[in-house]
């Protein structure tokens, strides 16, 4: 019979969700306690009866035929003595109709590899003890491995699930390959644990599934979503770089644990790890369709990805962060990093330019591992900066686009190649002044100092030594009317004295109110020296400006 035939017509039963076997066990093996069902017309299972009659079994079989092997210990020969009977020389496949191994037990190597499943198959508490080998099998019918546990390696790598394909409180000790996998019609994938790594690249999910993981890696490289996803995972470091995103697809951190049938899934394999989420990369993915919920992106990469001024960030999304405390590079004074959210990249950028004299990167900026790539440039970093700036304001979150505006402005400050000098020069003075309009503390620092500066130039030049009233003078003409003239304040010549003579309690007031009074652009009311004038003048321009910069960086942190 081939596979053109269609499988052999055979009942099959609903899987178990007892722990007792619906089944009568075989009870052989060394201690009698072996769960596998008896082969048609014996009393045993296939690893136990009797060789004769299993070889009478074995050469009745074709392929397309059900299998039925529940409970059974596999060793890894007497699988392949199973499966070799149904090899289609047609298809080159070993062809299955309908398959039962719930419980079943496979040590060493299982081999399903190019297998054809025509019918339902179940692993429903299959225990693989050594590697599992699913590579190009395709299950035309539902396929589940509820509750199935994978001691070793895992391999579905290029399967084909054209129906529901059920992993329910699967456990995998060593790592998972869904890599090219084609999945058609799978609403739910897991919950599932793995100790290592669940490969997903380049698998095809073509209606629209809710996959629950709990593993330390999930690799979502080139990916395609033809439909929407839900990625509800645990403990994982995922990359969705050059994924496929052609529907909404939400990647979030599962803060409960998750459940099967109602009870929770046993994730003690992953305990000691952080049960956050953290994505590494973004690359080439078009971010109008993603969603991140409660992810750590403190080393992602976004630069290469498109339409980021379109993702979707919900709940807590924590960034990298600039160093804290006071640094010192050589020959240069001490100075502190202001706190602000920034990119991975700009972390690199920064480890990068250390430059010759200084090999070693500023201590709290992270290098970038060699095997992500060169590092962006930061015209490159400017725009990707612009793109997440706009995303946070256009979900009206203000406030958190402003660290981005900061990094954006930085970049554009160190561009020597798209920025001309002239506005280099503009950005440099505009972050020493104010941080770009954010840093109220720092516009403040400068007004008071400027303020002060004032205050001691008049004291110094400004405040003549004597105060020079008006004068009026009046005629009177015919003993009916008085004519006046009054001579208006001009300014004096240069302070005379000491030094000394200049600094003083009464001197110190006329000149501190002088200045205040040019911050929002009164008249001093008092004559100056020529020197003076023109001292009030320019702090009647700086000072306002200073101070306008203040109000704008609180009103850039308090807006809403």
């Amino acid at each position: 019979m081939t596979a053109s035939d269609g499988p052999r017509a055979m009942s099959t039963p609903a899987p178990a969700t007892s722990q007792r076997p619906d089944w009568a066990p075989c009870r052989h093996g060394y201690d009698a306690s072996c769960l596998g069902i008896h082969l048609p017309g014996r009393t045993a299972c296939l690893a136990h009866v009797d060789p004769t009659d299993r070889a009478d079994y074995l050469a009745r079989l074709r392929p397309g035929d059900h299998l039925d092997h529940r409970g059974t210990p596999f060793t890894e020969s007497l699988l392949q003595s199973l499966l070799q009977p149904l090899w289609d020389p047609g298809t080159r496949r070993h062809t299955v109709g309908s398959g039962r191994f719930d419980r079943a037990t496979f040590t060493g190597n299982a081999d399903f590899n190019v297998a054809a499943f025509y019918g339902p198959v179940w692993f429903n508490g299959a225990t693989f003890t050594g590697e599992a080998g699913f590579t190009a099998a395709t299950f035309n019918e539902p396929v589940w491995f509820d509750k199935a546990t994978f001691t070793g390696a895992a391999s579905f790598t290029a399967a084909t699930f054209t129906s529901v394909a059920g992993f329910m409180a699967t456990i995998f000790d060593d790592t998972a390959q869904f890599k090219g996998a084609t999945f058609t019609t799978a609403p739910s994938f897991g919950p599932l644990v793995c100790r290592g790594q669940v490969d997903i690249s380049s698998a095809v999910f073509e209606k629209p599934v809710t996959l629950e993981i709990a593993a330390r890696e999930v690799n979502c490289v080139r990916t395609q979503w033809k439909s929407t996803a839900d990625l509800r995972l645990r403990y994982a470091t995922v990359d969705v770089s050059d994924a496929v995103l052609s529907s909404p697809v939400k990647v979030a951190a599962h803060s409960l644990l998750f459940t099967a049938a109602g009870e929770a899934v046993d994730e003690s394999m992953l305990a000691k790890s952080n049960a956050g989420v953290r994505v590494t990369s973004l690359r080439g993915v078009d971010a109008a369709h993603l969603v991140l919920t409660d992810i750590d992106l403190s080393d992602c990469l976004f630069s290469g990805a498109v339409h980021l001024d379109q993702l979707s960030l919900e709940g807590l999304c924590t960034f990298a962060r600039t160093p804290t405390g006071i640094r010192r590079r050589p020959k240069m004074w001490p100075y502190c990093w202001t706190a602000r959210r920034t990119l991975a990249e700009e972390h690199h950028w920064r480890a990068k330019e250390a430059g010759p004299a200084n090999p070693e990167p500023p201590r709290g900026w992270n290098a970038r591992p060699s095997h992500r790539g060169p590092v962006p440039r930061p015209e490159d970093l400017a725009a990707t900066y612009r793109q997440l700036r706009k995303a946070f304001e256009d979900h009206k979150n203000e406030p958190g686009a402003a660290d981005f505006y900061y990094g954006e402005m930085e970049m554009r400050r160190h561009d020597q190649t798209g920025t001309s000098g002239a506005e280099r020069g503009l950005l440099w003075a505009y972050w020493l002044l104010s941080g770009y309009g954010l840093r109220a503390l720092r516009a403040l620092s400068w007004l008071l100092a400027t303020m002060l500066l004032t205050v001691v130039l008049l004291m110094l030049f400004g405040l003549p030594a004597q105060r020079t009233a008006q004068h009026t003078t009046g005629t009177l003409t015919n003993g009916h009317a008085i004519s006046l003239s009054t001579t208006p304040l001009v300014p004096q010549g240069a302070v005379p004295g000491p030094l000394r003579d200049r600094f003083n309690w009464r001197r110190v007031e006329r000149a501190t109110r002088t200045a205040v009074n040019s911050v929002v652009f009164r008249s001093a009311g008092q004559g100056l020296t020529t020197s003076g004038t023109y001292i009030e003048m320019a702090s009647r321009l700086a000072e306002p400006i200073l101070l306008l910069l203040a109000v704008l960086a609180v009103r850039g942190r308090i807006k809403r």
